[in-house]
């Protein structure tokens, strides 16, 4: 065990984070997202919403500020948008570069993005179109 991280954070995640370099993104797959079949590198964290593993990981993870996005999210279908965008809203808010506006894309292009990603977290988030993309950033000295 260590201080100060979250027990949601496996030790795979952990060591996940560490790896990835200024740019590269990961992506939260809610449970209905294809983690296992498009992830160069999956991650369970089942059992867990995305939500609190935004808590635990944001503290950890600098956000970065070169992009005009804060995060990306799968465009969704309806008449409102989902609920848990709000909360991601505000949880990346609290962090630096986490102000800025979410990129949405259509579903094919979403896809086409996790698959390029440094890792796809699979959660067990229960909202439709939950998936979120967050892009790492640097650790200003």
């Amino acid at each position: 065990m260590l201080k100060g991280i979250s027990p949601l954070i496996s030790p795979e995640l952990l060591k996940i984070m560490m790896e990835m370099g200024h740019g590269d993104e990961i992506v939260f797959g809610d449970a209905n997202f294809p983690s296992a079949s498009h992830a160069q590198r999956p991650v369970r964290a089942d059992g867990h919403a995305i939500t609190a593993l935004l808590d635990a990981v944001l503290p950890l993870f600098p956000l970065d500020y070169a992009v005009d996005f804060s995060a990306v999210l799968m465009a969704f279908r309806g008449d409102r948008e989902p609920a848990v965008w709000n909360e991601y809203r505000k949880k990346l808010a609290a962090h630096p570069d986490g102000d800025k506006p979410l990129l949405t894309l259509p579903k094919p292009d979403f896809y086409e993005r996790a698959r390029k990603a440094y890792c796809i977290v699979a959660t067990s988030e229960s909202e439709g179109f939950a998936n979120l993309i967050i892009r790492k950033g640097v650790i200003r000295i």
